[in-house]
């Protein structure tokens, strides 16, 4: 647990959480591989660890991936770190690993699903050499581990 006073927690930017592509149907898409949990308890779950933590947090998921790039470029100077789940562009989009660069805050990297046990085309991540950590597998609990970890690495 924390020991940020309320003091410390309204100083701190907030993390930005991003989701990507498809994140949205979470709890119907392939609940077999990536669970029945919705992007709503995903923000639930990263809000309340944030607050643990004393850090504020900002979630977005989109499916354009300019849209993604915006809310990055309009991140800088405004928040303390990002956690993100790129979806798919994780292993096409060096537009997205190029924008991640911009805020120069830490990032945490994070997959519901286990890509290294999945389709080849998975293995390989544009963001992850950028990332501090990358957490896979683990269901929605990984954005928990994340911000954690995230916190940790902000001080």
């Amino acid at each position: 647990m924390s020991d940020a006073t309320p003091a410390d927690a309204a100083q701190r930017l907030p993390i930005l959480l991003l989701n990507g592509p498809n994140l949205n149907t979470l709890g119907t898409r392939e609940p077999a591989i990536y669970g029945s949990e919705t992007l709503a308890d995903v923000v639930d779950l990263a809000e309340r660890t944030a607050a643990e933590l004393g850090f504020g947090l900002r979630a977005a998921q989109t499916n354009h991936e300019g849209q993604m790039l915006d809310w990055i470029h309009e991140s800088v100077g405004r928040i303390s770190g990002i956690v993100i789940n790129p979806g798919g562009w994780t292993h096409t989009s060096v537009a997205l690993a190029d924008a991640l660069v911009v805020p120069g805050v830490p990032i945490m990297e994070v997959h519901i699903s286990n890509v290294h046990k999945r389709e080849a085309f998975r293995h390989h991540s544009y963001v992850s050499p950028l990332a501090e950590g990358v957490i896979a597998g683990y269901g929605i609990r990984g954005y928990e581990f994340a911000i954690r970890r995230l916190a940790e690495l902000i001080g």
